[in-house]
């Protein structure tokens, strides 16, 4: 809990090291604390599962979805065996998320039942880093296991400066379409369409009951310009706290300076932990 909300990271990435591309290292140097990543992993740069849930315990965090991803190119591959060793150690604070990516995995919607056998609570896309469009065809059996199982699809909408990135697949225009033939499926636009396309991720969370605004990668400061042209109170409603750590220097301050702009208390326990309690079943 923090100041009386439940508190739910909705993006967290806790990789093992040597599976990561130099670019993320690069990103978790500037964005991240050094000594916090000094506690959290250990020389051979595998996640310390105790140190990492005393951690978050500290922040104020009871639930953390931890993310895995399979884009050799842009950030290496975080398969989701990697995680589970965490969330094994506290199944109460931590979620493992799922992640395919197209070109790699085959059948899809067989890995996507493998993955969320294992415990995940949603399926993550990134279609930036692994050079898909979300609105392709090949990706439907994926939506498909998702929509029968009630579990959400995390979806990466804004634009990335790793090496190998394709910004022209973060627009969430792309995936228009896929929520209109999946309305009973929850989608997360993960960075609130970062970069070009704010308006358009609002819009689509404003529009569509099934869509919803992550937080994670945005600093809070900026909040209001980002969607200075929609309704905020309404917009805010709609929105789920992540941070994207290790790139933040904390999940606390994080908190609480994205609560401090929200309109009122009830949409402060929406934003921080109701949402995403009700997205993901955490």
């Amino acid at each position: 809990m923090i100041d009386g909300h439940r508190l739910v990271d909705a993006h967290v990435h806790a990789a093992r090291l040597p599976t990561l591309t130099q670019a993320w290292h690069d990103w978790a140097a500037r964005f991240g604390d050094a000594e916090v990543f000094a506690r959290v992993y250990d020389d051979a740069g595998t996640v310390r599962p105790a140190e990492l849930d005393a951690l978050f315990a500290e922040q104020g965090v009871d639930v953390a979805l931890l993310f895995t991803e399979y884009s050799p190119k842009a950030t290496g591959i975080q398969p989701v065996e990697d995680v589970l060793p965490v969330v094994e150690h506290a199944p109460g604070r931590f979620r493992l998320v799922a992640n395919v990516n197209p070109h790699l995995h085959f059948p899809l919607g067989e890995e996507v039942e493998r993955q969320l056998d294992l415990g995940a609570v949603a399926v993550k896309l990134h279609p930036v880093h692994a050079g898909f469009a979300c609105n392709d065809r090949a990706l439907y059996p994926a939506y498909e296991v998702c929509r029968a199982r009630g579990v959400p699809v995390v979806v990466h909408v804004g634009t990335s400066s790793f090496p190998g990135s394709m910004n022209r697949f973060a627009d969430p225009v792309l995936l228009d379409e896929v929520v209109g033939d999946f309305p009973s499926m929850d989608v997360v636009l993960a960075h609130g369409g970062r970069g070009w396309w704010y308006d358009a991720a609002a819009f689509m969370a404003l529009a569509r009951p099934n869509v919803w605004l992550e937080l994670s990668g945005l600093p809070p400061r900026k909040l209001r310009d980002y969607y200075a042209r929609h309704d905020w109170a309404r917009l805010t409603r709609r929105m789920v706290f992540g941070t994207d750590w290790p790139g933040v220097p904390g999940t606390a301050a994080n908190a609480r300076a994205v609560a401090a702009l929200l309109p009122d208390d009830e949409t402060v326990g929406l934003v921080l932990g109701g949402n995403a309690a009700r997205v993901f079943g955490v």
